[in-house]
This record gives structure tokens, sequence and C-alpha cells, in this order.
């Protein structure tokens, strides 16, 4: 695991050279494909070097980030024609795929707190630096002091569980069953703020609006990852109090998640729509993991690796209408099939996999949730089909609007889609639902 930390670590003179902007992309593509062929035991963690190591949960979620972090410099081109702070731009997006590599790979409880908190001033340094409203500030305070604020708990709760079995290793936490209400909270919530939960999502939809199609992707695509995973982890050894307060969680999530899917229907702005089905979508990805069965954990696992790669392109997209009109309301981007009908089907083939439609991977995470919550209440029945159909319902009013209709009269210079913009769906849209036909790869084996 060392060795890719070393080739991160390599490439960051790199970053500083001139004309070497796709040269970096082309070495995480390198990267990428190492990693990739990884020799891993499915099972149980392997690899071990210097306090990290790799399973099945790491080993889908590194991929993920190394992956988005290539498509953020290919989707970043702009950054490079204007030579807009481009030696800066690439340090930062190594240095968050340093950070986020480290928290998925370390196994020491407070290493990867000290990552976890670590991957936030990058993303940060994106959102303020080339984002693109001025209330960007705003929108950096509010991702910086949500998060920041229930991560201290989360401190104190890794101390406290050294002082009680004096060591910090995530393997030996299966040994442990702690059953303190104080520590359960202390220790979740600050995965449920990045997640984000109903209630505490606020800073999402103001970071994804001001940020940069960079900062948009790595926030949707591993940002609300990371939450997901620390839950993961760490349920092994709360399971007690878990069982008993996991209804709370769960009612907020799913009824949160369906009012979150009727707020879609009132935005104005394609990237806040798109921000809020996220929300949507991870709040199903809270309750599977806090039913603790194992349809829900695999269900959830799945669902972050889709929606990663679902969420990240339908930014994308967003953002090549942004390059074109200068606007990212939905009343400005109208009749889009008149000037681009072939980008029109890449944001059918992803409005779709947003809708879980097969053969996506939100589709298998979907069924997954839905088995793991009904066997846990039938009533939560009535919620699910709600967020279901609402989905659907968001996703189709988006391209309907954006792609039919007159189009604004405003418009009065125009250029299609190139080549650079296709091959960056396709990287999005392919590997989302190709890896169905490898799906046990994907599942958490027992």
């Amino acid at each position: 695991m060392m060795k890719f930390l070393m080739f991160l670590l390599f490439l960051i003179p790199l970053c500083f050279m001139k004309k070497m902007f796709w040269l970096v992309q082309m070495m995480l593509f390198l990267m990428m494909f190492m990693f990739m062929n990884l020799m891993m035991e499915f099972n149980l963690f392997s690899n071990f070097s210097y306090m990290m190591s790799c399973d099945i949960m790491s080993y889908g979620l590194i991929l993920l980030s190394i992956w988005i972090s290539i498509l953020m410099i290919m989707a970043s081109e702009n950054i490079y024609k204007m030579d807009f702070y481009v030696n800066f731009f690439l340090f930062n997006i190594i240095f968050l795929l340093m950070m986020l590599y480290l928290t998925f790979s370390v196994v020491n409880m407070f290493l990867f707190y000290l990552f976890f908190e670590g991957s936030l001033i990058p993303t940060l340094m994106l959102i303020i630096g080339w984002g693109y409203q001025p209330e960007r500030i705003k929108a950096g305070m509010y991702l910086l002091f949500y998060t920041l604020f229930v991560s201290l708990p989360l401190l104190m709760g890794i101390f406290f569980l050294n002082s009680e079995m004096y060591s910090m290793m995530i393997y030996f936490l299966k040994f442990m069953n702690m059953n303190m209400y104080m520590l359960y909270f202390c220790m979740i919530m600050a995965f449920l703020v990045k997640m984000p939960m109903y209630f505490v999502h606020l800073w999402l939809p103001k970071a994804h609006v001001e940020a940069p199609v960079s900062g948009s992707m790595i926030l949707a695509g591993i940002m609300l990852k990371l939450g997901g995973y620390g839950l993961l982890r760490l349920m092994i050894f709360l399971q007690e109090v878990n069982l008993k307060l996991n209804y709370f969680s769960i009612v907020i999530s799913l009824v949160g998640g369906f009012y979150i899917s009727l707020k879609c229907f009132c935005q104005i702005d394609i990237k806040s729509l798109i921000a809020y089905s996220s929300v949507a979508h991870m709040s199903i990805v809270i309750s599977g993991i806090m039913i603790m069965n194992y349809w829900g954990f695999m269900g959830s696992y799945v669902m972050m690796i889709g929606h990663g790669l679902c969420s990240s392109g339908m930014f994308c997209l967003a953002n090549i209408s942004y390059e074109r009109l200068h606007s990212r309301s939905l009343y400005i981007n109208k009749g889009m099939m008149n000037f681009m009908p072939s980008m029109s089907l890449w944001w059918f083939l992803l409005m779709s996999s947003n809708m879980a439609a097969p053969p996506s991977l939100n589709l298998v995470g979907e069924i997954s949730l839905i088995n793991s919550l009904m066997s846990w209440s039938w009533l939560s029945m009535i919620m699910l089909m709600l967020v279901s159909f609402f989905s659907a319902g968001y996703s189709l009013y988006l391209y309907s609007y954006i792609q039919h209709g007159k189009y604004y009269s405003g418009v009065y210079s125009y250029y299609t889609g190139v080549c650079r913009e296709y091959l960056m769906l396709m990287l999005h849209w392919f590997p989302l639902n190709l890896m169905v036909v490898k799906i046990d790869y994907s599942m958490i084996n027992n």
C-alpha cells in the first residue's frame, strides 16, 4: 500500500512544471491500473504496510477516489486554458487524493480521523480558490464548521476507546461491545454530518453550488462516501446500542429523503437539484447501514460506489452546459437537444442511472437496500416507495426541462460537445453500468 503513496508523493514536483497538466492525468491513469491489478484477499485485510492495509471496502473506495481524480483533471480544461493557477490546482488534487487514499487505507483509528479531517482543507481550497460566486467564502465556512463542530466528539470517542482497549486498531474493534449511549452519539454524528443526513445537510447544496466542477465532483463522488465508510467500520462495536437507537436515524433519513425529493422539484439551479438528489440517495444508504444486516451493508456499499460515479457524471454535464451558456438556471438551459443532440443521449443515460434503471450499480444497491429495510419493518415500504418514485420524477423533470422546449432567445453563439467531454462522460457511465457483470466483487464477503 505504501508504494502507491510514494507514487503520489513523487507526482507533486510534476505539478509545478510547465505543460504537465495532461501528463499528471496520464500518471494517475497508470496508478489506477496498477492498483486494479493489486493481488488482494477479498474477505480480509491484506497488503499490509506501515499501518496501512486493504480490504474490499477500502479497495472499491480507493479505486473510486483515483478514478474521480482523473476525471476531475479531465473536466477542468478551462483552468488549464486560462492558466488559472493551474500548478496549484494540480497540487491540490494530488494532495486531496493522498488524503483520501490514506483515509481509506489506514487501520489506526486516530490516523483515520486525522486524514478524514485533512481532506477538508484541499476541498475548501478548491471551493474558495476556483469557485464561481462571491458566496463561496460562506459556503466554505458552512462546510468547515458543520464538519468540525461534530468531529471533536469523534476524536474524544477515539481516545476513550484507546483508554478502554489500549489500542486504536480497527481490527480489534470486533472484540469490543460498547453499550454506551454517549459514545454512540459521539462516534456517529461526525459521519452522519458528512453523509449528510437530513437536518445536518444544509452545507452540501451550498458547497456544490459555489464549487467549481472539480470541487463538485470530488464532493459528490468521494466526500459523501467518507461518512458511509466510517459508519461501516465503526458499527462493529456499537451493535448493541445501535439496535436500540437505530430507528431514530432511519425514520429521520427516510422521511427526510422523501422531503428532499420533493424539494428537488422546486430547484431552478441545475447543480442545486443534483446536490439535493445526492442527499436523497444518501438518506437510504444511512438507513441501510443503521439496520445492520447483510443486505443493508452490501447495498449501502454498492450504492455508494454507484452514486459516486453517477453524481459526478451529472455535475460534469451541468458544467458542460455552464461553460457554453454561463448560467446554471433551468430557464436558460432549455432546448439543449437543438444544440447538442449527442449530449442529450449522455444526459439521458446518466439520468436513467440516477433513477436506478438497469443495468446500473444504483439499481443493485437500491434493491439490496429496499430488501434490508423491508426486513426491518414493512412500514418503511411507504417511504421507500415515495423516495423511489420521486427519484425517477425529478430525474425526468430535469432531463425533459433541459433537453426539450424552445431554446432561450439570448443564446447568440454556441459550440457543440468536444471529444474530451464525450470521453469523460463515457468514463463515468461505462464502469457504472459494466460493474454489474461482476457484482460479486462489489459485495462485501462474509
